[in-house]
């Protein structure tokens, strides 16, 4: 059932539960290359019907609207959670335009690197599934801006490890605004920590 009358506050603790299931404690390997003790699938929550909708009505309700007019980031993280932005912005008439940033320029078609709709000096928030350090995120961040003059609102991360991006991002001059943390979701202090 669709309720469009719950707040960022209730829609949040609605998704709490899935994104938990989503945190696997046993060593992997970091896109960064760095080692860690747990792992959170984003996936596992985004490319479900009920975490899409779920993280999209949350965004929708807790970014003010006026804020922003495009949302995406860097493949692939940041491709379900902007797309179910988009499809549900425009159910509670609220619309955004998604869109994707490649990690390199194509070397074929129209040779884009920034795929969907999005405005030169449109205003953007930038996404992703989970912020470790901040680097990869910031890639998107400056393609954005270099390659279509936008402004950079907010950034946000479904989960935010704890291991650097948020003073990575302040330090820029940006908002980093994580929808949870590592340690709300019960990871010890020690294992955010040990790098």
């Amino acid at each position: 059932m669709i309720d469009l009358q719950s707040d960022a506050a209730t829609i949040r603790e609605q998704l709490r539960p899935l994104v938990e299931s989503a945190l696997v404690f046993r060593p992997t390997v970091l896109a960064s290359g760095a080692k860690s003790n747990f792992y959170f699938d984003g996936k596992l929550v985004t490319l479900r019907a009920d975490g899409a909708y779920l993280t999209a009505r949350y965004l929708l309700e807790h970014i003010p609207s006026d804020e922003y007019d495009a949302i995406g980031g860097l493949t692939m993280g940041a491709d379900p959670i902007a797309s179910a932005v988009a499809a549900v912005s425009h159910l509670v008439e609220k619309p955004k335009t998604a869109f994707y940033v490649r990690k390199e320029q194509k070397g074929h078609g129209l040779g884009k690197r920034i795929e969907g709709p999005l405005a030169d000096g449109a205003r953007v928030v930038v996404v992703d599934d989970v912020a470790t350090s901040g680097g990869s995120i910031m890639d998107a961040v400056r393609a954005v801006e270099s390659e279509k003059g936008c402004t950079v609102t907010r950034v946000v991360a479904l989960v935010d490890r704890q291991q650097g991006a948020r003073e990575f991002f302040e330090e820029a001059g940006y908002v980093f605004d994580p929808i949870f943390t590592a340690e709300e979701l019960g990871v010890p202090l020690d294992q955010i920590r040990a790098r």
